[in-house]
């Protein structure tokens, strides 16, 4: 049987916790996040918005051939049935220049922001082999690939050697 009375929750303990304040419980919590967290990570607001730019911009800079005046930048998220991926289109010309391929889970973007540009994005689902569309609107390319649903699994048998 267990030893509850060594377990750090006793009588006194409780005690104890229904006599706190809220704020004292607040403030015990921020001091024990603050010893935990790394000094960068401290007095940074999480939202959700600047996170995920960060996160962009982060993924973005495995691309080396790209200069720092013009970065490819792009956004890719999933709904229950598409995959999108949306490129900001700094120069109208990239529209005439563009090349699109994708895969079943990668998509290629050649051609910008130069002509001898490769950009290769991991999308986050399988998607199908048909059922896509690509949309210019307000300064944004907006491609749109339907998710493919039905993966088809396929057993392997396993024996053994002696």
């Amino acid at each position: 049987m267990f030893p509850w009375n060594l377990f750090p929750f006793n009588k006194e303990s409780k005690g104890k916790l229904d006599q706190m304040k809220p704020q004292d419980i607040q403030k015990y919590v921020q001091d024990m996040m603050d010893k935990m967290m790394p000094e960068s990570l401290q007095n940074q607001t999480m939202n959700p918005e600047s996170m995920f730019k960060n996160f962009s911009q982060a993924r973005n800079m495995n691309n080396e051939n790209v200069t720092k005046e013009e970065k490819f930048h792009y956004m890719v998220f999933e709904t229950h049935h598409h995959v999108f991926v949306r490129i900001p289109i700094k120069d109208p010309v990239w529209l005439d220049q563009i090349k699109i391929f994708y895969t079943s889970n990668q998509i290629i973007i050649q051609h910008i922001p130069n002509m001898e540009d490769k950009q290769t994005i991991t999308l986050p689902a399988v998607v199908k082999r048909k059922g896509s569309a690509a949309v210019y609107k307000d300064d944004i390319l907006e491609i749109r690939i339907q998710k493919n649903s039905d993966i088809q699994y396929s057993e392997i048998d396993v024996t053994e050697m002696h």
